[in-house]
């Protein structure tokens, strides 16, 4: 049966707080870290750091969850995504995310090889993630070997019964019914990756709250005719 991917926005955005860990606890509380206070700014490390992992594992959650957490300190950050155009580096910065690096392209690839070494040079932070592990990534040997010399992390997908407790617990906490008929539902009809299935657990819940109904399979089905 196809999934279905739904663009539909977060009611809050990603933080470490809202990730749930699972089988990636190391890289969690390693970005907690990272993130540190405003207390913490001043020492921290240079050394960079590269996650790596499958779609939907939660690297780009963690990489913005991580700028958010600077931003609230009143940092600026160099952010560069697969899809963003190139810019130049800032010194103002507290340090540079690059996320999807396993996609950027040779001009992309040129900027983030500067920002790595003006970062290193000003001695600010970088914070990286991408698809495949530094030794596999089909980039310029002199951006690919720097992604690799620091502090590296693998993420793991959620296994099915992780998901599906993840999912409870969010539907708890929100005092929303999930019957088991409907978690089937939503594991198997949409995107299975957890930052999908919570954005649609906030549409299905503003959904039923809007038409008063319980969320049951007939109340998705409906909510995707009139969405």
């Amino acid at each position: 049966m196809k999934q279905i991917a739904l663009d539909i926005g977060l009611s809050t955005g990603p933080t470490v707080a809202n990730f749930f860990a699972g089988p990636n606890e190391a890289a969690l509380r390693h970005l907690e870290l990272w993130i540190g206070d405003e207390s913490h700014s001043l020492t921290r490390s240079p050394v960079p750091t590269y996650i790596w992992g499958p779609e939907g594992s939660g690297k780009t959650h963690l990489l913005k969850a991580a700028r958010e957490g600077l931003r609230e300190q009143g940092a600026r950050v160099g952010w560069l995504g697969a899809n963003d155009e190139p810019a130049d580096f800032d010194e103002r910065w507290a340090a540079v995310v690059l996320d999807d690096v396993h996609l950027f392209t040779a001009e992309q690839q040129h900027t983030a090889f500067n920002w790595f070494v003006n970062a290193h040079t000003h001695h600010k932070p970088v914070l990286a993630a991408g698809e495949f592990a530094p030794i596999d990534l089909k980039l310029r040997d002199d951006l690919r070997t720097r992604l690799g010399w620091g502090h590296i992390f693998s993420l793991q997908l959620l296994g099915e019964s992780e998901r599906r407790s993840v999912l409870r617990q969010a539907a708890d906490a929100r005092g929303v019914f999930l019957s088991d008929e409907v978690m089937d539902f939503m594991l198997n009809r949409f995107s299975r990756d957890l930052g999908s299935l919570m954005e649609l657990l906030d549409l299905m819940d503003g959904y039923a709250l809007q038409t008063q109904r319980a969320i049951t399979i007939p109340l998705i089905k409906s909510m995707l005719e009139n969405t």
